[in-house]
């Protein structure tokens, strides 16, 4: 799957291709994705978790207009109002290969491939929070990442918004990418599934819709944009090399309690032996 043909004119700059990650990296949305590992790790009550396995489905199953991308920033914003900062980086570290592992997209992985071996650097661009695209974006090789950043006062959430990564705000960021780094927005490639990111992919001279809403997808057909699909689940760790997952003190505790209790029954195995 090639990321396109050259345009008419050598690049002034370096090249960047531009990667929006829900539906269009992995399968649905990065933040509802890790709703059960929050749940478990007791951040989310039974109820919002199951609120946040609905909006899911909606998510998955129509995509998210503008409206329901607000209400959505909304719920997980209350929802996150006073969570600690590090709990949050545990859990992702813990939890990161298990949750997200099992829905990226085949095609997405070759493409990101392919860009790096034609020297482009890869930047996701996500609305989702920088606590989960980070390391979802580490995981890939991604050159860097621009993601929704929330306010912290004294290692928690505050429940506002420092930097929403949404619509406008991801174009703008780009083209502020683009200053710094010096990118030719001209040359360079976007990728997303969504009719709000039709300004992510108006920023630069090679738009590519994957997956498209009905909106994008007319939007697409309309001005001639390629329209690609993306439908082959992979398991990373058979792509790339993965580094071990970081064993946060939780791991470590539940493995000292497995070992524990396997020398317990070892040795109660042996008394019973001895008895018999």
């Amino acid at each position: 799957m090639s990321p396109g043909p050259p345009g008419p004119s050598a690049p002034s700059g370096p090249t960047a291709a531009f990667f929006d990650l829900d539906k269009t990296i992995i399968a649905t949305s990065s933040t509802m994705a890790f709703s059960r590992p929050f749940q478990a790790g007791g951040l989310i009550s039974r109820k919002a978790m199951l609120r946040s396995v609905y909006a899911q489905f909606v998510y998955t199953v129509g995509g998210a207009d503008h409206d329901q991308m607000e209400k959505m920033r909304r719920f997980l914003s209350e929802l996150c109002a006073g969570w600690d900062v590090a709990t949050i980086n545990e859990i992702v570290a813990e939890t990161l290969h298990t949750v997200v592992d099992p829905l990226v997209h085949d095609e997405a992985v070759a493409l990101i491939d392919e860009h790096h071996a034609l020297g482009h650097d890869v930047i996701i661009v996500s609305a989702s929070g920088s606590e989960l695209v980070e390391p979802i974006g580490a995981m890939l090789g991604a050159d860097r990442v621009v993601a929704t950043r929330m306010e912290v006062a004294d290692g928690r959430y505050t429940g506002d918004i420092a930097f929403y990564a949404y619509a406008e705000n991801k174009a703008a960021a780009m083209r502020a990418l683009a200053g710094e780094i010096g990118y030719d927005l001209d040359h360079c490639f976007a990728y997303s599934d969504s009719v709000t990111d039709v300004p992510m992919l108006e920023a630069v001279g090679h738009p590519h819709a994957v997956n498209p809403d009905r909106d994008l997808r007319r939007i697409a057909k309309e001005r001639g944009w390629p329209v690609l699909s993306f439908d082959r689940p992979v398991a990373l760790r058979s792509r790339v090399h993965l580094p071990p997952a970081r064993p946060t003190l939780a791991a470590l505790a539940l493995g000292a309690a497995v070992a524990a209790g396997g020398v317990a029954y070892a040795g109660a195995r042996r008394r019973a032996a001895g008895r018999g």
